[in-house]
């Protein structure tokens, strides 16, 4: 047992949260994800390490530098979900990360190869919805909201309920900005451009989220970005 624990000290004492927390540096996001999926291998019952490399999943597959390796994170984010769902399916965290996984999938692979997606993304939604509306300050609704926006009308995608949906999200965190972003894009998309750049703006004062910073920052430059953009 000695010789065990001097063989392995460093990876021993490796808290997978604490990398995590450190995402922006990719090695420690994929170390983490890798020290997830190890305990998953172990204990597929263990729910947190599930839905935690789901969420790892989401990440790298959002800041990987090529199609294949972005596809890879995502699948392996779907797979984890899916054991998170089956350990604990009445907990909205498996559920949610599947949704989320499915549809960055479905968004790199294409509108048409990623619409086979749009029927478990819904239902997905819908279940974190039902279990849990408030769940990650209203994500649920913030993710029907997107899904809405971009599935086609002629697919069940509809403009006037991704509004109702991002609008809904917002009573959770007036200070969300992924759902004043996405709100932004659908109000752009619409032509409403100075509704869109108001939500826009409101991404870019919004105050950093001690556990979404990273989040915050990658969407705070996207704001600044399309903000430019909009005339």
């Amino acid at each position: 047992m000695l010789a065990a624990a001097v063989a392995f000290p460093a990876r021993a004492a490796e808290d997978p949260d604490a990398l995590y927390a450190n995402r922006t540096d990719l090695a420690s996001a994929r170390r983490a994800a890798a020290i997830w999926q190890a305990e998953i291998d172990r204990n597929p019952r263990d729910f947190a390490a599930a839905w935690k490399r789901a969420k790892a999943g989401y990440w790298l597959g959002g800041h990987e530098s090529t199609s294949d390796a972005k596809d890879a994170a995502y699948d392996a984010g779907m797979a984890a979900a899916r054991t998170a769902i089956a350990a604990a399916p009445d907990k909205p965290e498996g559920h949610f990360w599947a949704a989320a996984n499915m549809g960055a999938l479905g968004e790199n692979f294409g509108l048409r190869a990623g619409m086979k997606y749009r029927k478990p993304i819904r239902e997905e939604l819908e279940t974190v919805l039902r279990i849990d509306p408030a769940f990650m300050q209203g994500s649920p609704d913030r993710a029907l909201g997107r899904y809405y926006f971009k599935v086609p009308s002629l697919f069940g995608g509809s403009k006037s309920r991704a509004e109702q949906h991002l609008r809904a999200s917002l009573e959770y965190n007036q200070n969300s900005t992924i759902s004043h972003y996405f709100l932004a894009e659908l109000l752009a998309d619409q032509r409403r451009t100075a509704e869109a750049r108001a939500e826009l703006q409101r991404v870019i004062d919004a105050p950093l989220s001690t556990e979404w910073a990273p989040e915050d920052r990658d969407y705070k430059q996207k704001a600044s970005a399309l903000l430019a953009s909009l005339r």
